[in-house]
């Protein structure tokens, strides 16, 4: 079912579609933008309504595009973001541990457009996104979501995925973390791509 959607790159011709998927629908509104967990919380702060918009589309304009897109035919139906741990806050985060000394890329936000929502895209797009990091030297992919035991996870929580939705991407669990989300624990899930060169 999910073969039908196709993953690309979040560059800056696609801006348009980056703003669809995490902009406001007011765009002097104050929304996280995936850069609540991209940014140090002092730096976020900072950023104020389209301050945040023009951060994310200057990411978009990088050599390493801040994430991917999830597309059914033309239309923009995903989100997921994706970059080098020691270049965010889960680098310095105490509730998270590191596992080694590998320099690990993360995966921690997927998102599925409203009205889209239960057609199997979050699965392409982690797998898009395992793809994009393996492209760019990422020797392993960690993720970080909760451990729900097939208990229905709040809608606003979701963006950090499921155990799961991880180890049907080929993702395993490597360690516990004292962080909660929506209620549940979350835990530490990686994919090696030294081996697998993220097929």
């Amino acid at each position: 079912m999910h073969m039908n959607f196709e993953v690309h790159p979040a560059t800056a011709e696609r801006f348009a579609d980056v703003a669809t998927m995490l902009g406001p629908k007011n765009p002097t509104s104050t929304v996280c933008w995936c850069l609540s967990h991209r940014l140090p919380a002092k730096e976020s702060r900072s950023l104020l309504g389209p301050a945040r918009g023009a951060y994310v589309r200057e990411l978009c304009g990088r050599d390493v595009a801040p994430g991917v897109l999830a597309y059914d035919g033309d239309e923009v139906v995903g989100w997921a973001a994706v970059a080098p741990r020691a270049e965010l806050p889960f680098a310095r985060s105490r509730k998270i541990p590191h596992v080694d000394d590998l320099p690990v890329w993360s995966a921690w936000c997927v998102r599925v457009r409203p009205g889209h929502r239960g057609r199997g895209i979050t699965l392409p797009l982690l797998e898009g996104a395992v793809r994009y990091a393996g492209e760019n030297g990422a020797p392993a992919v960690e993720g970080y979501p909760v451990d729900n035991r097939g208990a229905k996870v709040d809608l606003t929580m979701a963006y950090v995925g499921t155990r799961a939705l991880f180890e049907r991407a080929g993702f395993t669990k490597v360690a516990d973390t004292d962080s909660i989300s929506g209620g549940f624990p979350r835990v530490v899930m990686r994919r090696l791509l030294t081996a697998d060169s993220a097929a």
